[in-house]
């Protein structure tokens, strides 16, 4: 009786294993469906594979961003593309694209002066600047964090979380080169930074750095907040190399100044010259908490209120020149954005 089960069982397996050969040897002309022909394969696989919409982008537009002020200086939200006129070096453009649209991903780099003259605003830096991020980035938007002293270091890559980048501003720290004399630098043991070329406040090199190395490759819209008393000590750039970085770049500055310390606002002219080339400003802070966050408040407000103007220039040639960009509205407002660009090919 075991040996007659045992072979049933081996018998029903035998069955269960061969079953796939039998059945495919089965003339399955009258159930399976006709070979699919090719020609109908092939254009059905390049319907599902097409892409729904397809982003041409032109390599030659100009894009440029800007706010729009009154007599004011408050900002005009609400204009249109017939209400602008756009030139470029004195020959009026075509503007082809125009947007007011608000929500454009932002890459944003800020970049904090921690050499030893700021020692004392550093703490209101980091708490001001880490409630404007969580109010500025959403969540297609980017920001990394640099700190400059007696070197420009990356202290948080980019990221589209305020808290990461709040984390590095904790831990950045006063950095500055050890005085002849002895004792904290600034306060009677020496000097701040070190006198003629030796680096104590890298500030142009940062400027280079964070717009050539890390938002040159970056498309949209692109702005770079300074926190510094916009004095530079022993930086390899000049200040016009920066400004020329950051216009390649399509970079726009801002520029939180502060004018009370040892420096007493020494910087001011250069970080002018600096934002107003690059389509920034610069806000004067002093070392007042509420004029600081009333400078980031302001910078929001404007990084929410751009506009973007696209043209194609008459002038095609990709040959490494200066073109001046003038924007001018029929109303007579006041036109805040960069003064122009280089004609260079495309990254």
């Amino acid at each position: 009786m075991f040996a007659m089960d045992f072979v049933r069982a081996r018998l029903a397996l035998m069955l269960l294993l061969l079953s796939p050969i039998l059945l495919a040897a089965q003339d399955t002309s009258v159930d399976a469906p006709p070979p699919p022909d090719p020609n109908i394969q092939h254009q059905s696989e390049t319907e599902e594979s097409a892409p729904v919409e397809t982003l041409k982008v032109n390599v030659d537009v100009v894009n440029v961003f800007c706010n729009v002020k009154d007599k004011h200086g408050a900002l005009i939200p609400d204009l249109k593309k017939e209400d602008f006129d756009l030139s470029e070096d004195g020959k009026p453009q075509s503007v082809k694209y125009f947007s007011a649209d608000t929500q454009q991903p932002l890459t944003l780099g800020l970049l904090m002066d921690t050499s030893g003259s700021m020692m004392e605003v550093i703490p209101a830096e980091k708490e001001v600047a880490s409630e404007f991020l969580r109010d500025v980035l959403r969540p297609k938007d980017l920001a990394f964090f640099m700190t400059f002293d007696v070197d420009v270091e990356l202290q948080q890559d980019f990221t589209s979380s305020p808290r990461q980048i709040s984390r590095a501003m904790e831990k950045a720290h006063v950095n500055a080169p050890p005085p002849a004399g002895g004792g904290l630098p600034g306060l009677g043991g020496g000097p701040l930074p070190t006198a003629g070329n030796s680096p104590g406040t890298t500030l142009y090199d940062a400027i280079f750095l964070a717009s050539d190395e890390k938002l040159g490759s970056e498309t949209g819209r692109k702005a770079i907040i300074i926190m510094s008393d916009g004095v530079d000590e022993g930086s390899r750039t000049r200040l016009q190399e920066a400004i020329e970085a950051a216009q390649k770049s399509d970079v726009i500055v801002y520029v939180l100044l502060f004018t009370q310390g040892i420096y007493g606002g020494r910087g001011e002219g250069y970080m002018k010259q600096l934002s107003e080339q690059t389509g920034g400003r610069v806000i004067e802070v002093g070392s007042n908490y509420e004029k600081l966050k009333k400078g980031f408040d302001q910078i929001a407000s404007e990084l929410r209120t751009q506009y973007a103007l696209g043209y194609t220039p008459t002038n095609a040639k990709k040959d490494g020149t200066f073109r001046k960009i003038d924007i001018k509205t029929k109303q007579g407002y006041k036109v805040q954005a960069r003064r122009g660009y280089y004609a260079i090919p495309a990254r």
